[in-house]
């Protein structure tokens, strides 16, 4: 029923997923790469913290003398001023934003892998329709994201919720501190949040894009009749493809019917190969294959060669190499003399003793 429906219910096929991944459809969650990208901020912080804050600072204290000396509001000294800074920051910050620069393509790279392609950038008139973009703001697919997204949002925020309580005994105490360690203390609040936000972020980050992985498939599962078109446009149409073998087979047919029965002698395997050759001393090199099958063309070939007489010899390890090493039309090869010189000397013999 559900093919006579068209209802897609095959799995995709490794053409149509590479078609997919070629226009750009490629499962990924953006959660997943956030996450990623948030946490990698986090480590750089804890590893680049002191380099941050040590040239910040002294970028900081050089624009204070700088205008504490009056210079910034002279104009021969405002230029180097301004330059130093726009150095010193380049040079404090350059190491942070390559890192999140890589970081945040490793998270992309790692859920999709190295993909060139400019086919998502092509112009599409269903991406201008109004009604098409209407359907995609308020389809079943946006409404059901938002509402994960709500959920997302009450699972961190409960989260949050729960670490600050079970912290609150211990916020209660910093105003009975000093700075630093009522600081410190806060800092480690703070931090708590962070690491279970972080943990929960990334289990749901994971979780999407298990889901995402599962949606792309579910979005290209093929009908059966996509299958058959698909197959018939690799291996061509089956109707054809049998014309084709018919027609090989009967020009097959015709060319053993006129080679064979002028052929010295047919060697075969018994069964499976049949080899037809042909040696004229005066017109031929060497023996020549005029005739070759396998199976039903073996069998035909020895059919063929027992009702014009023509001495057929089971030597199998020859009809095999034959049919294997030489094409129809080919004299014999050096490596072959010795074997089929023998079998015709013995065909000969016994043609002479017929003769006699």
């Amino acid at each position: 029923m559900a093919d006579e429906l068209g209802e897609r219910t095959e799995a995709p096929t490794g053409r149509r997923l590479a078609q997919a991944r070629n226009d750009g459809q490629i499962p990924k969650s953006s959660e997943l790469g956030a996450t990623i990208d948030i946490v990698g901020a986090l480590l750089l912080l804890v590893l680049l913290g002191s380099w941050l804050v040590g040239g910040l600072a002294e970028l900081l204290r050089h624009l204070l003398d700088a205008h504490s000396s009056g210079a910034l509001t002279r104009v021969d000294d405002l230029g180097p001023v301004m330059w130093w800074t726009v150095k010193q920051g380049a040079l404090v910050l350059a190491p942070f934003l390559g890192a999140m620069f890589l970081i945040a393509y490793l998270a992309q790279f790692i859920q999709v892998g190295w993909v060139l392609t400019l086919n998502p950038l092509k112009p599409k008139l269903s991406k201008l329709s109004p009604v098409a973009g209407v359907k995609r703001i308020v389809g079943r697919r946006n409404l059901v994201k938002t509402a994960i997204n709500l959920v997302k949002m009450a699972i961190l925020g409960a989260v949050a919720y729960a670490v600050v309580k079970r912290s609150l005994p211990a916020i209660a105490t910093i105003p009975l501190l000093d700075v630093l360690p009522g600081m410190a203390l806060l800092g480690k609040v703070v931090m708590d949040v962070c690491v279970w936000l972080l943990a929960v972020m990334l289990v749901i980050s994971l979780s999407d894009y298990a889901f995402q992985k599962w949606q792309h498939m579910q979005d290209l599962k093929m009908t059966k009749q996509q299958i058959k078109e698909e197959l018939r446009s690799m291996e061509g149409d089956p109707e054809t493809k049998g014309r084709r073998l018919r027609l090989a087979r009967q020009i097959a047919l015709q060319r053993i019917n006129q080679t064979v029965p002028r052929a010295d002698v047919v060697v075969t395997n018994p069964t499976h190969f049949s080899v037809a050759l042909r040696y004229d001393a005066k017109k031929m090199a060497a023996p020549t294959v005029v005739a070759k099958g396998a199976d039903f063309m073996a069998f035909r070939i020895r059919e063929v060669a027992a009702a014009h007489g023509v001495p057929i010899i089971e030597k199998p390890p020859l009809a095999r190499a034959l049919y294997a090493d030489v094409p129809v039309g080919r004299q014999v090869s050096p490596e072959f003399y010795e074997a089929v010189a023998e079998v015709l000397a013995y065909v000969y013999r016994l043609e002479n003793r017929k003769v006699g």
